[in-house]
């Protein structure tokens, strides 16, 4: 049996799991955190990752999913302006990051990093999680809109048990 072969398939596999984690937090629970329906994020990420494939010729081992970055814009909108506007909003940041790519394509990256050097994607970066504080700490406390769903010690352990697992995963997994 080849070591070198069985090491790159665990990798693999963990790398598999990782995705289908990070793909359930961002297809299913952004949409329910926002309103929407998660079988259209499903459709979507689904459809943006194949074409995705295609452009870049399977080089960029990735799956398109939503971003937490939009959650408070989108139950914004979604409260004060409705769904359908929501959504055209939506539709607008997609162009957005296609013409993005398309500058991205024609100038390189470094036009990006003139544009939004990190003295301004950090800060930004922060008040998103900021923003998403209070919905993390009612996620962790077992309510789900106000309403209590879990009981908050099982709630607890569950999250304390994710914190654990995250940590060691970070500390020991290093070069994965």
């Amino acid at each position: 049996m080849d070591i070198e072969r069985v090491t790159t398939d665990i990798k693999r596999m963990f790398q598999g799991v990782q995705i289908l984690f990070v793909a359930f937090g961002a297809l299913v629970i952004v949409p329910l955190l926002t309103g929407l329906d998660p079988n259209v994020a499903l459709f979507t990420g689904g459809i943006g990752t194949l074409l995705f494939q295609v452009v870049t010729r399977m080089k960029v081992p990735i799956f398109l999913a939503s971003s937490f970055a939009f959650t408070p814009a989108i139950s914004y909108g979604g409260a004060t302006w409705g769904i359908p506007s929501t959504f055209c909003g939506l539709a607008v940041a997609g162009l957005f990051y296609v013409v993005l790519s398309a500058v991205i394509r024609v100038f390189g990256i470094e036009v990006t990093t003139r544009i939004f050097p990190p003295v301004v994607v950090g800060p930004v970066i922060c008040i998103i999680g900021l923003s998403l504080a209070p919905v993390a700490v009612s996620m962790v406390l077992g309510m789900d809109g106000g309403v209590q769903v879990v009981p908050v010690e099982t709630a607890l352990i569950l999250a304390g048990a994710s914190l654990l697992t995250t940590l060691v995963v970070f500390t020991f997994g290093k070069g994965w």
